[in-house]
C-alpha cells in the first residue's frame, strides 16, 4: 500500500470513529478498515459496529470490555469464535446465547465456515485468561466492511496471511510458534498500547518472580538474598486442604482486573504455601477460567487464606485501612501489590530516540529481582502497598524484539490510533523497524533469555 493511500484510509478511520453520535436503531455505527480483514468476511473484536456488510465470522481476541463492547444477550449479528475461556466468560457474564459462540482449539489450524477457504490458528497471547492471537491463512474472496478503499487481490488464487494480536505481550514463543515461524506476513494487526520508549518496563516473568520473592521474605522477616528461578512460579505445586492461619500473620492483597493478573496472585500464593481468598463473584469469574491450578488454590473464606484478591482501584491506603479492620483481630498487617504497567516510570535521562541495536542491547542485560520494588510513600509499619512495574500489554523494548524477529509486510496499528499527531509518532517507529529490516537482516529471532521473554 502506498504512503499516499495509506493516508487515505486513516483519514477514513478517522473520520468513522469520530462519530460519536449514539447510533438510532435502525442504523449503525461503520467500522474503521482495520476491523475487518482485507479481502476476507472476517471481523476481529467489532461488536460495537453491529452487523458489518458481507462479514460471516466475527472474532473475539479475549473477555475485556473494550473488546467486546456492545456484545450482549441479543446477539444475532453472525458465529463468534474464540478461545474456550472466553467462551465461557461471555456467556457467564454477558448472557450471550450459546448458539452464537464458537469455541475454539488452541494451536491447531481450523477452517472457519463461510469464509471461502480461511483457516485460523489460536495462538496464547500472553495477556489476560483466555486472550489469544488469530493466525488467518487463506484467499481474500470479498471486499467486508465500510471501508470504500477495496482490495485488488479479491478472487485471485494468492494466499494471504494475517496475524491479529489483539492485546498481547509478546514473547519469543509466538515467533517460534508452528504456524508462524519462518512465514512471511502480509499484515499484522499490532497491540501498539505502549508504542512509545517511555515505556521499557522490565520482562513479565521476572517481576511475577520479584513479587513472589519479597512476599515471602515480608512473611518470614528474611532480609538476605534468596533467588528463585524465573521458572518457579510456573511450576508450583498448589497446597492442600483449608487450615485456618496460625496467629495474627501479614495478610497479602493483590489488585486485579476483572479478568488479569493472576498469575502474580498465583505465584504469591504458591510462595507463601496460601490458599487464596476473593468474593463469590470474582471466584465465578475465575472458574471460568478452567484453570485447575488457580481453582485449587480458591477458598470462601477469608481467615483461611493470607492472600486475598480485590480489584485494582482498590488497592490504595485509605481502602487498605478500612479492609484490615474487617480483619484486624486474626492479621497484624496488610500489604498491597497494585500491578500496572502504567506505574512504570522511566530512568532521568532516558533516550527517547534510542536506535535498534541500542533497543535490543539493553533487552538482553535487562535484569529486575525483589529490591528492585518499593513501598509507596504513604506506606507504614501496618500498612505497605507496592506499585509493581506489571503489564499485560508489550513493552517497548519487546514490541521492537518482535518486530525485528519475523517476516511482514505490512504493520498495522489498532490502539492509541484516535488522532493523527499519535498514529504519526507510532508510525515512524514501524518505519524505522522496515529500514532496520532492509538493512540485511535475515529475519532470524532476536536472541533470547528465556522462550518467555527476551
Amino acid at each position: 500500500m502506498t504512503s499516499f493511500r495509506e493516508n487515505e484510509v486513516w483519514k477514513e478511520a478517522s473520520k468513522l470513529e469520530a462519530k460519536k453520535t449514539r447510533p438510532s436503531r435502525n442504523s449503525r455505527r461503520e467500522a474503521p478498515f482495520y476491523k475487518v480483514l482485507q479481502g476476507m468476511p472476517i471481523a476481529v473484536d467489532a461488536f460495537r459496529y453491529g452487523t458489518i456488510p458481507n462479514v460471516t465470522a466475527y472474532f473475539l481476541t479475549h473477555a475485556h470490555s473494550d473488546h467486546y463492547t456492545n456484545l450482549s444477550s441479543s446477539w444475532k449479528s453472525g458465529p463468534i469464535y474464540c478461545s474456550e475461556a472466553t467462551a465461557n466468560l461471555i456467556v457467564h457474564m454477558l448472557a450471550v446465547d450459546k448458539q452464537w459462540v464458537n469455541p475454539l482449539p488452541m494451536d491447531v489450524p481450523t477452517i472457519v465456515p463461510n469464509t471461502g477457504g480461511v483457516h485460523v490458528t489460536l495462538i496464547e497471547a500472553n495477556h489476560c485468561p483466555g486472550s489469544c492471537l488469530f493466525f488467518f491463512e487463506g484467499p481474500q474472496t470479498v471486499n467486508a466492511g465500510d471501508s470504500k478503499y477495496k482490495s485488488p487481490f479479491v478472487g485471485s488464487s494468492r494466499i494471504f496471511r494475517y496475524l491479529h494480536c489483539g492485546d498481547f505481550r509478546a514473547s519469543p514463543r509466538h515467533i517460534l510458534h508452528p504456524a508462524v515461524k519462518g512465514k512471511r506476513i502480509d499484515h499484522v494487526y499490532l497491540d501498539t498500547t505502549y508504542l512509545d520508549p517511555r515505556y521499557t518496563f522490565p520482562p513479565q516473568p521476572l517481576v511475577i518472580s520479584a513479587c513472589a520473592e519479597l512476599a515471602k521474605r515480608i512473611s518470614q522477616g528474611q532480609s538476605t538474598i534468596c533467588k528463585s528461578t524465573v521458572d518457579e512460579w510456573v511450576t508450583r505445586v498448589p497446597p492442600t486442604g483449608s487450615e485456618k492461619v496460625p496467629g495474627r500473620s501479614t495478610l497479602f492483597v493483590i489488585g486485579t482486573y476483572s479478568i488479569g493478573k493472576e498469575r502474580i496472585l498465583k505465584a504469591i500464593a504458591h510462595a507463601l504455601e496460601s490458599k487464596v481468598y476473593c468474593d463469590a463473584r470474582k471466584a465465578a469469574l475465575l472458574r471460568c477460567q478452567a484453570d485447575d491450578d488457580l481453582n485449587a488454590l480458591l477458598c470462601s473464606d477469608p481467615l483461611s487464606a493470607n492472600v486475598h484478591i480485590l480489584p485494582l482501584a482498590m488497592i490504595t491506603s485509605d481502602r487498605l485501612k478500612i479492609y484490615l479492620r474487617k480483619y484486624q483481630d486474626h492479621f497484624k498487617k496488610v500489604v498491597g501489590f497494585r500491578p500496572t504497567g502504567w506505574t512504570y516510570t522511566p530512568s532521568t535521562g532516558t533516550d527517547q530516540m534510542p536506535t535498534i541495536a541500542t533497543i535490543i542491547s539493553n533487552v538482553l542485560h535487562r535484569e529486575y529481582n525483589y529490591s528492585d520494588l518499593k513501598p509507596s510513600r504513604l506506606s507504614t509499619n501496618t500498612l505497605q502497598i507496592y506499585p509493581v512495574p506489571y503489564s499485560e500489554h508489550s513493552s517497548f523494548y519487546e514490541l521492537t524484539c518482535f518486530a525485528m524477529s519475523f517476516s511482514w509486510i505490512r504493520m498495522i496499528a489498532t490502539v492509541n490510533v484516535g488522532n493523527a499527531s499519535s498514529r504519526g509518532k507510532m508510525a515512524k517507529w514501524i518505519a524505522r523497524w522496515e529500514a532496520e529490516k532492509r538493512k540485511g537482516r535475515n529475519n532470524s529471532i532476536i536472541p533470547y533469555r528465556h522462550p518467555y521473554y527476551w
